[in-house]
């Protein structure tokens, strides 16, 4: 078993930053952040693998945000910037042991770790 823990989440005005984070248990082979609006589905943010090499994005935060992970505190970062309305949402820490091609690389249903999620609220 894999736990996630999220935290750094919180309200920002538009164009402000925050840095989230995802303190993991365990070995895993690739994590990522995922996001849920109110009424919407969740949705693939960013994503990378735990052993090194590239990174993933969602086009609409391609260029504000950046993924990274602290190999030694085995903990996963999401580095936001120039934040809008439409990043409001609860975001959630995802991971496997299962490599996942990348092309799968924002399916949910190929993570089988999930943390229980930090709430962002963006106000304009």
């Amino acid at each position: 078993q894999v736990q996630l823990q999220e935290s750094g989440g919180g309200s920002v005005q538009s164009g402000g930053s925050l840095k989230l984070s995802c303190a993991a248990s365990g070995d895993t082979r690739c994590m990522a952040w995922f996001r849920q609006a109110p009424g919407k589905e969740r949705e693939g943010v960013a994503a990378l693998y735990t052993g090194g090499g590239s990174t993933y994005y969602a086009d609409s935060v391609k260029g504000r945000f950046t993924i990274s992970r602290d190999n030694a505190l085995n903990t996963l970062y999401l580095q936001m910037n120039s934040l809008n309305a439409d990043d409001t949402a609860m975001y959630y820490c995802a991971a496997t042991r299962n490599i996942i091609p990348p092309h799968w690389i924002f399916q949910e249903r190929r993570f089988d770790y999930w943390g229980e999620g930090t709430q962002v609220t963006v106000s304009s």
